[in-house]
């Protein structure tokens, strides 16, 4: 069973396991189990440049972000679990004890973070009545989101980046799935908030 399973592996899904990765030390956080579907296929990076991004060196391709993202969640948070070549098809269940059937297989989780792209329609069996237009996106590019306050869609399931409603934009859908992931971390923390942040020592 996982305590946390994220669904995609583009900016907001790999932001996500990062925070959650990089908590492995709070006491709240050191056992957790925690893993990613790595599927970047369907990622709009694919074909990105970037000229506009805080920290990103200009004319940064979004190919090698993603190649780049999933390496520094290796090296640095290697307990964070990277499942590839597996797509998920369906989500079944309740809060603490989801079923997550995939292509090949099927997995136990208590929370899940979707964090694939907008494109319609949406494949993932299970969380239809949750789907509706984007409201952040132009009608003629026949977007979808999930419906959710703050990210939660339904207890025990978030959304994140342009599946939460947010703009196509890399800095934003990296601070959805780093607030997905500070949410999860509050949550385990007993409701106590929490943010993690790496400081040079004095």
């Amino acid at each position: 069973m996982l305590d946390v399973l994220i669904i995609g592996a583009g900016v907001s899904g790999v932001s996500c396991a990062l925070i959650l990765g990089s908590a492995q030390n709070k006491p709240f956080a050191i056992d957790k189990k925690i893993a990613i579907v790595a599927h970047q296929k369907a990622s709009s990076l694919q074909n990105a440049i970037f000229n506009n991004a805080y920290g990103i060196p200009a004319g940064k391709l979004g190919s090698e972000l993603l190649e780049e993202s999933l390496e520094h969640l290796t090296n640095l948070y290697p307990h964070v679990q990277q499942i590839h070549g597996k797509k998920v098809l369906s989500i079944s269940g309740e809060a603490g004890n989801f079923t997550i059937t995939t292509n090949k297989s099927s997995l136990q989780a208590k929370i899940v973070v979707i964090a694939i792209g907008a494109g319609n329609p949406f494949t993932i069996e299970g969380l239809e009545s949750f789907v509706m237009p984007h409201q952040k996106a132009a009608p003629e590019k026949n977007r979808i989101q999930l419906k959710n306050t703050d990210h939660l869609v339904t207890e025990g399931i978030y959304a994140a980046g342009v599946l939460a409603g947010h703009r196509s934009q890399l800095s934003i859908a990296a601070g959805s799935g780093a607030s997905v992931a500070t949410d999860i971390l509050t949550l385990w923390n007993n409701g106590n908030p929490v943010q993690v942040h790496d400081a040079l020592g004095k």
